[in-house]
């Protein structure tokens, strides 16, 4: 799983344990639909640190506790 990916997904169950939708974290992040649409649809490849803290203060949540999942955890290092 590459970091964007494991991004998408940890976003997906964020807002399915929020019992919200991606559009209504968008709302309440401040950040563009079309921007969390491509980090969720796999889209972006290059998510800003900036973008996912507005997300994590949209989900009244940490970045500590964004990152803090075994998917995270267990990143292979990407070299290109």
């Amino acid at each position: 799983m590459s970091i964007s990916e494991a991004v998408a997904k940890r976003i997906v169950d964020l807002c399915i344990e929020k019992n919200i939708t991606v559009n209504k974290l968008s709302t309440i992040s401040a950040v563009t639909q079309s921007t969390v649409n491509d980090i969720v649809n796999h889209k972006s490849k290059n998510i800003g640190i900036v973008t996912i803290k507005k997300l994590c203060d949209g989900l009244d949540i940490t970045i500590t506790d964004f990152f803090d999942t075994e998917n995270f955890k267990s990143l292979e290092q990407e070299i290109y």
